[in-house]
């Protein structure tokens, strides 16, 4: 008895079952695959049938009667009473002539550029270099899934309702990034001035809402985030790209009140804010009564060199908020990120918060995330993978500089999961190169979706860090192959 639920499709979406059941028996009951007034099946059968802890089980049932998808009778089971409404005869396009607001259109303007369509149809495995993937093999699943259950027992065994959790964040969480930022990266600061975020993303766009008035203009980095630029004009703001080079950011006296940058490892780049630059840029915060964000995305990961200390290490003044992540640290599914603010921006923060989601989300996670980092998992998790990518790294870049050396400027970099390398031919034979490696099984990301403005240097960023050295020997030497083979696509 399992209703038709695809329950293995949803496994491979969740990380964990209890999660994957619960998005499986809700489509399948909007869906109307299980029909209003079916009885589910007992939280034993169910237990049994997907391999599940009774506990589990029940915090599903929980969840669906929580979103009003089921009913339980004492004594009797637990019945769906979702009905699938029949159609209306309604013009089914019609939704699409329903005004926006400003902020709708806005929002929904520029767009992001579509991935790449490599080909489907190869006779051997393709192999993507492209950016933001990560090693997954090495993460410390058991010790996740011990704090993660240990949040699950002890939310079962007790009135959650009694709860009043944060809106601004799990307490224990917010002290535990506190210290550890602390300890490893140098900012003084106070689990109060910790936010919990629904992803870095999410803390950038309620920065902006906070802090852009319609028709400001904002200095970003070229290249840059792409998200960040999303961000400022939804907002109503204006994007006005600053070149960067081998040092990071070139500093102006702008006359902009805020400023997003990388200092740590400039995206894409990967290069370090030099600590003059640093410096001059918290003069001119200071100066011109500016806002500096400064988004960390991925400088934990660091294997070589001498430690970076975050932008905000430096920051006397309160005029710098540090925005980190998880999502690059722990696993992409994990959708927790924080910011450091200062203390005149933490009730502002609040009240935006409010609107969106008056108690914080992933309640579980974020208990058990501070629970992996209390109990030291999460710098043991991070000196593990900085010797994994260490070598794929030196892998990588050796390997590169002997096969196709010839066709890119690769950059040195100490951190991170990418690389980013310069062409160092014509914008003709880049293009035509392209299509031979994607012909070949290979492919990567292209810096001109980082681009602001328009560029006559063509660059690559590859992303090593999910793949062993024996698929990153191959795809390099594909590249090699596809270089010999440019002239078929050179028109």
């Amino acid at each position: 008895m399992d209703f038709g639920v695809p329950f293995a499709s949803y496994l491979q979406e969740y990380r964990y079952k209890y999660l994957a059941l619960f998005h499986a028996l809700r489509a399948a009951i909007l869906a109307g695959t299980i029909p209003h007034g079916a009885k589910l099946p007992s939280t034993r059968e169910m237990s049994d049938l997907y391999q599940l802890s009774r506990g589990s089980v029940n915090q599903v049932y929980d969840m669906l009667l929580a979103e009003g998808y089921v009913t339980a009778a004492i004594g009797s089971g637990t019945y769906v009473t979702y009905e699938l409404q029949e159609p209306q005869g309604t013009d089914p396009e019609s939704s699409q002539h329903i005004a926006l607001s400003a902020w709708g259109r806005r929002a929904t303007q520029g767009m992001p550029l579509p991935r790449e369509n490599w080909p489907e149809s190869l006779k051997q495995p393709y192999i993507s270099l492209e950016m933001g993937k990560m090693v997954v093999d090495a993460f410390p699943t058991d010790a996740w899934n011990h704090v993660l259950y240990q949040e699950i027992r002890q939310l079962e065994s007790t009135r959650m309702d009694t709860e009043h959790p944060d809106t601004l964040g799990h307490v224990p969480l917010r002290e535990a990034i506190a210290l550890h930022l602390r300890r490893m990266r140098g900012i003084q600061a106070d689990a109060k001035q910790v936010v919990i975020f629904n992803g870095s993303m999410h803390a950038i766009a309620l920065l902006t809402q906070l802090l852009i008035d319609p028709g400001d203009r904002v200095i970003v980095e070229n290249p840059g985030y792409m998200g960040m630029k999303r961000a400022i004009e939804a907002a109503g703001g204006i994007v006005k790209p600053n070149a960067v080079d081998e040092h990071g950011i070139l500093v102006q006296d702008w006359e902009e009140k805020l400023v997003f940058v990388t200092p740590s490892r400039q995206f894409p780049t990967g290069a370090v804010l030099s600590l003059e630059r640093r410096q001059q840029l918290l003069a001119w915060a200071a100066r011109r009564n500016g806002v500096i964000i400064e988004d960390d995305y991925d400088s934990e990961i660091r294997y070589g060199g001498r430690p970076i200390e975050p932008l905000k290490s430096l920051d006397l003044e309160g005029r710098v908020v540090y925005v980190g992540t998880f999502s690059k640290t722990m696993y992409a599914g994990l959708r927790i990120g924080y910011a450091v603010l200062p203390m005149c921006l933490v009730e502002p923060m609040r009240r935006a918060k409010e609107i969106y989601e008056p108690s914080p989300i992933s309640m579980i996670e974020q208990r058990a995330l501070a629970a992996f980092i209390q109990n030291g998992h999460y710098e043991r998790h991070l000196r593990r993978m900085r010797r994994i990518y260490s070598r794929k790294y030196a892998f990588f870049y050796r390997m590169m500089q002997e096969h196709v050396g010839h066709l890119f400027n690769v950059l040195p970099c100490d951190a991170g999961m990418h690389v980013y390398a310069s062409w160092k031919g014509t914008a003709k034979d880049y293009e035509a190169f392209r299509c031979s490696a994607a012909a070949h099984g290979v492919g990567w990301t292209d810096d001109r979706r980082y681009l602001y403005l328009p560029s006559t240097q063509n660059a690559a960023c590859f992303g090593f860090a999910h793949l062993q050295e024996e698929e990153l020997l191959q795809g390099i030497l594909r590249m090699k192959t596809a270089w010999e083979d440019r002239h078929i696509y050179n028109t």
